[in-house]
């Protein structure tokens, strides 16, 4: 499991992103930090692998918080998630190692997207051995969320949306996602995760098959083929 420290000084957005955070496979919530001081002494108490940084607090800057981690050496992995959007904010995140600058407001897609990017990333670390150029700068890239090209879709079918709904996919492994699944985790509704699921069927990127459940009424099930997506850039 990834475990996640929210540092927010707003309580309700700070419960907003820890159910965003709990309704993904493999992630966990371990706390959350309201103040600067705070965070800091819950990074240090409870070790978590990532934290998910707002940059206004009410003591400090998130950016303060971000250099004193990067000063004592901490190795925990830090996503900045703020309103702030100066271009010296984003230079400081980026100074201080954060993986990625998410702006709100931002779509519950875009947020799973970039924390699916972050366990793959992770993932990827720990299986590589020597890493070619190749691969550098692969992880690079995921590290901040670079996504790679996207073919050209038809009307009406967003290409970040469809990258989406093709990491929920990813994520969801062999088991695959139903409509009503994917619409619970990318927050689109039920009829637009369909018809990006279909979209995916269409360009042979993924599978789709019937379940039969206990009554007897089918279930279509959509599974993302080997090689589709960022693997096929590997």
């Amino acid at each position: 499991m990834i475990r996640v420290l929210i540092v927010d000084d707003d309580f309700m957005v700070a419960k907003v992103h820890a159910g965003f955070v709990a309704a993904l496979d493999g992630f966990e919530v371990v706390g959350s930090a309201s103040t600067g001081a705070a965070a800091l002494e819950a990074i240090g108490r409870l070790a978590p692998d990532l934290v998910l940084l707002d940059v206004y607090l009410p003591d400090m800057t998130g950016l303060d918080v971000l250099r004193r981690l990067r000063a004592e050496a901490s190795g925990v992995d830090v996503m900045v998630i703020s309103a702030a959007r100066d271009v010296e904010s984003i230079r400081s995140a980026l100074h201080g190692g954060a993986l990625h600058y998410l702006v709100k407001p931002f779509d519950r897609g875009t947020f799973e997207s970039r924390l699916h990017d972050y366990a793959a990333l992770r993932a990827e670390l720990t299986e590589l051995g020597d890493a070619a150029q190749a691969d550098v700068d692969r992880l690079f890239g995921g590290a901040r969320g670079t996504a790679p090209a996207i073919a050209p879709t038809p009307k009406g079918i967003a290409p970040e949306t469809l990258e989406v709904v093709r990491g929920a996919l990813r994520a969801a492994g062999p088991e695959g996602l139903s409509a009503s699944e994917c619409s619970e985790r990318t927050g689109l509704a039920r009829v637009s995760a369909r018809r990006y699921l279909e979209q995916l069927v269409a360009q042979q990127e993924a599978d789709v098959r019937q379940r039969y459940g206990t009554a007897g009424r089918p279930e279509r099930r959509f599974t993302l083929r080997p090689g589709s997506g960022r693997d096929r850039a590997r």
